[in-house]
């Protein structure tokens, strides 16, 4: 689309640049003006910082003219035939995504990808699907995770994406608490970090920190509201509105937990690398240490050696 507006914005100021009898013109949309010189330089307004409309609107406003005055300039000078507006055709309604079917989550790769984002399976087996999927008539499979009207946020190793209706997704207990994620991988991320057997407190996942208004008269019938958001200026943007709007409950900004880190589903896979590391230096650590304490102690070293060797059997000397 920009390209286009750039092309329409060369034409249009082309034009009125020669219906004045400019010599040049240098568009410089890049510093927010477009300068046509002749005796004196002067400086037109470019149509990227002005309003929207068709060259009659531009020579009315350069003029200060009424539409019969700006055509007849048009006719008479450039002899641009004035054609009168069509009517667009509608664009196809018809969605590039179309879901085949939703299935429980069971496929290899699926789970083998979950298992790599530090995420449980079986966490994500209760609250997700595998979904069929198409695109342009090619068939794809991904996770998938319901909202509230009907569509589905989907994930996999190489597509991120959603089936419209975009909306929130809610899991409503009937308490005063609520947990607020950003995207439904930090809500699988925190459950399998806890492991709950069951979820007591509410949860709501907004699929997008566009959708906080949506959330609003959901997340403000709780006393408490745990703020799981992104830690960039979206979901610190977020959490700030989030307190403005929601006045009666108390906003529990839990990033603080995972600072350093750009989500919740970043610092469990952090965390879970970690947590590798100290095994492997514990495990060399003891190693290292059995070997030390063997070379020390000569009768310990004798006696493993004489269990390692086998026993030598007695031949015949021919």
């Amino acid at each position: 689309m920009p390209k286009y507006t750039a092309m329409l914005n060369k034409v249009m100021l082309s034009t009125e640049s020669r219906m004045r009898g400019d010599m040049q013109v240098r568009f410089g949309g890049r510093y927010g003006k477009t300068y046509c010189r002749k005796a004196v330089r002067r400086s037109v307004p470019s149509l990227r910082l002005g309003e929207g409309g068709s060259i009659i609107d531009l020579v009315m406003r350069l003029k200060r003219c009424d539409f019969a005055h700006a055509v007849r300039l048009l006719r008479n000078r450039e002899r641009v035939p004035i054609a009168a507006p069509r009517s667009l055709s509608p664009l196809s309604t018809v969605p590039a995504l179309r879901i085949l079917s939703d299935t429980p989550l069971r496929h290899s790769a699926l789970l083998d990808y979950l298992r790599r984002r530090g995420i449980v399976p079986e966490v994500a087996c209760t609250y997700c699907r595998e979904i069929r999927y198409t695109i342009n008539g090619r068939k794809y499979f991904a996770i998938g995770f319901p909202n509230d009207a009907g569509g589905w946020e989907l994930r996999s190793e190489c597509f991120k994406g959603s089936a419209s209706p975009k909306q929130i997704t809610t899991i409503d207990n009937c308490t005063d608490t609520v947990i607020a994620f950003e995207g439904f991988m930090d809500f699988l991320s925190c459950l399998s970090t806890k492991h709950p057997d069951q979820l007591r407190i509410d949860v709501i996942v907004l699929n997008s920190v566009v959708n906080l208004p949506k959330a609003l008269p959901f997340l403000a019938r709780h006393s408490t509201i745990h703020a799981f958001f992104d830690n960039d200026n979206a979901g610190r943007k977020a959490t700030a509105e989030l307190i403005r709007l929601c006045p009666r409950s108390e906003v529990v900004d839990q990033s603080c937990f995972y600072s350093g880190h750009k989500d919740v589903n970043d610092y469990l896979i952090a965390h879970i690398k970690d947590h590798a590391k100290k095994l492997a230096a514990q495990k060399n650590a003891s190693k290292t240490k059995t070997v030390q304490s063997v070379r020390n102690n000569p009768q310990l070293l004798k006696a493993k050696t004489a269990a390692v060797e086998p026993q030598r059997r007695k031949g015949v000397k021919v």
